[in-house]
């Protein structure tokens, strides 16, 4: 089988962290990213779930702006901020 190279960018941490789950694993990143492609490939899918993070839909990120906007104006208190 013929091998390909693959480069991206990734955190810092986020690399660290991964080199070390995959140590305690015994396996390599490469080895790592491998099976990860191979069941992508296989499943036509992503292998785990894949979610936006509620805090960042656009209902809730109308509220911030507004807010934001309010604080700005002088038109809510620390306490509002804090409870909202």
């Amino acid at each position: 089988m013929a091998q390909a190279m693959i480069n991206f960018r990734i955190d810092e941490e986020v690399k660290k962290n991964m080199e070390k789950a995959c140590k305690e694993m015994g396996l390599s990143m490469t080895t790592a990213f491998t099976i990860f492609a191979m069941k992508v490939g296989k499943e036509k899918r992503i292998p785990f779930d894949v979610a936006v993070e509620p805090f960042y839909s656009e209902s809730n990120m109308k509220i911030l702006r507004q807010s934001i906007q309010a604080a700005e104006a002088g038109k809510l208190t620390t306490h509002e901020l804090i409870e909202d």
